[in-house]
């Protein structure tokens, strides 16, 4: 089977789980996307542990002593958790208590690895009970039933070799129903297109070892898959926090699946702003640094109620200020500007980060946005800036720019990119979206990353001509423009249309003469 028939097959799956909530009343509640997230993550870590187990080096060996034996990335099952013999056992009269009671045994097998913390240290399983997310009792066998047909009907074998990244590619598909509620911040995803050019961009290719990648606004870990997978997992280990309890199980289900369990220990769920989890280990009034930071953090937001409290941040984080709250939408507060200077108080001391932005920030001549931009200049930090066509995310139409920043860089000048009339404009399952082409996208990784400039397209200006410009970042107020070679002499189709007025003024006069006589009044010209 080809990966995109496996790909095919996948989205079946999750298709038959959502019509399954759909048939027993869960459509659109706020526990459908828990059931079907945790039943796809059960079938996988299933699938998974037996691809192992099949290709063990000693095939003598019992599936107890292999489980027993097993690497953090297996998940722990003893066999009667299998989905092939949870199977055998639907038509049990109790069988939605048997499929809750092996969850909770599961849970308990891979505790140490699989548990998640939140900010406020509660410890969070990575399975509940089905009957959990049901409130009509009389449904649960139901559930439970029709959930362990789904499961067994479909196999995912064979496609983990060379760490086949399969997940990322349908992920977008098993959320994007989930994501219409995006009022708190990383309920929405980042489009895999913008992952992948801040990945290809960030990392300039040079091997590394042991390095951390952060994201304060993590959603669904989606640029730090992108990262880590570009650096190799071996290689990196995953911070991450969010404010959401949906993207926070989405983003672990999305480590386990990318072989990056060592990081679930640092997937935290809480507050960024007011209680940042990842601190410094030896004093816990200063932040944590990381040597990558991916973000795309919520642009507006209210967060008014948090404000007195951040005024006084022991972690001294704002100096640019915070954001004003809006007398009539307060929901309009510009909550990422605080989350630019969380970020740049969270970078190493050579580390680089890639910042998702409104557009309007890298335009903006006062204010924090202004602020924020004099210190990227003065500490020559800002690597670069790519403005990103319209519409490139599903949720909003909002023009976007990433920027970059690297506080090792050594030469004092600015890569600006100006890919907004990029793309085409496609009509997807979400709503109408603008989507890069596979040349366009490595035509803006490319133009980056070996500093091309183009007539208007890209620049490569110094900090000094950003100074003069009132520190705007706005490519097109730096890039050459095109000079168009015309096909004829210009002075002489001037001449020529100089000649073509006065014959037309010369004709105006005698049509206005004639007109006159015949009225028989007088003509003055």
């Amino acid at each position: 089977m080809s990966i995109e028939e496996y790909l095919n097959q996948i989205k079946k799956m999750i298709d038959d789980l959502k019509a399954m909530s759909a048939n027993l009343g869960l459509a659109n509640t706020g526990d459908e996307y828990k059931i079907i997230s945790e039943l796809f993550t059960y079938k996988f870590l299933n699938d998974k542990l037996l691809y192992e187990f099949d290709k063990r080096e000693n095939q003598e060996e019992t599936f107890e002593d292999f489980v027993d034996f097993a690497p953090i990335n297996i998940a722990r099952m003893n066999e009667e958790h299998l989905v092939d013999s949870l199977y055998q056992q639907q038509n049990k009269d109790d069988f939605n208590q048997i499929l809750d009671q092996t969850f909770m045994e599961v849970n308990e097998l891979n505790k140490d690895v699989y548990t998640i913390e939140t900010a406020s240290g509660q410890k969070k399983n990575l399975f509940e009970p089905l009957s959990t997310y049901i409130r009509d009792s009389s449904k649960e066998l139901e559930l439970a039933k029709r959930a362990i047909n789904i499961m067994a009907e479909h196999k995912f074998t064979n496609i983990y070799e060379d760490g086949f990244d399969y997940f990322s590619s349908v992920f977008e598909y098993l959320i994007k129903d989930y994501n219409k509620d995006s009022g708190k911040y990383a309920e929405y995803f980042t489009p895999v297109s913008v992952a992948d050019i801040i990945a290809d961009i960030l990392y300039d290719d040079k091997p590394v070892r042991n390095v951390t990648v952060y994201d304060p606004a993590s959603g669904s870990g989606t640029l730090l898959l992108s990262m880590a997978n570009k650096i190799g997992t071996n290689n990196s280990t995953i911070y991450s926090q969010d404010i959401s309890q949906k993207s926070t199980q989405f983003l672990r289900i999305n480590l386990i699946l990318n072989k990056l369990v060592h990081s679930l220990p640092n997937v935290t769920e809480g507050d960024t702003l007011l209680r940042p989890d990842h601190l410094n280990e030896s004093n816990s009034d200063k932040l944590m640094k990381f040597d990558f930071i991916v973000s795309n953090p919520p642009f507006n937001m209210d967060f008014s109620s948090s404000i007195e409290s951040l005024k006084v941040d022991k972690y001294d984080r704002f100096f640019a200020g915070l954001p004003n709250i809006p007398e009539k939408k307060k929901d309009g507060m510009a909550v990422y500007l605080t989350f630019m200077q969380h970020i740049l108080g969270s970078l190493s001391k050579e580390g680089r980060a890639a910042i998702v932005v409104p557009t309007g920030f890298v335009s903006a001549l006062a204010g924090i946005p202004k602020k924020i931009k004099e210190v990227l200049i003065d500490k020559n930090w800002l690597k670069g800036v790519i403005h990103m066509p319209s519409n490139i995310f599903a949720n909003t139409g909002t023009s976007v720019s990433i920027v970059f920043i690297d506080k090792g860089k050594k030469d004092d000048r600015v890569m600006l990119v100006d890919g907004a009339n990029l793309g085409e404009k496609k009509k997807l399952d979400e709503g109408q979206r603008t989507v890069l082409s596979d040349s366009e996208r490595h035509k803006l990784i490319d133009t980056f990353k070996n500093r091309r400039v183009e007539a208007e397209f890209s620049a490569f200006v110094s900090n000094q001509d950003i100074r003069e410009n009132d520190h705007s970042l706005s490519a097109g107020q730096y890039v050459e423009i095109k000079n168009i070679e015309l096909d004829f002499d210009i002075d002489e189709r001037i001449q020529s249309l100089q000649n073509e007025i006065k014959n037309n003024l010369t004709e105006s006069e005698k049509l206005n003469k004639k007109l006159a006589d015949i009225l028989e009044v007088e003509y003055e010209f």
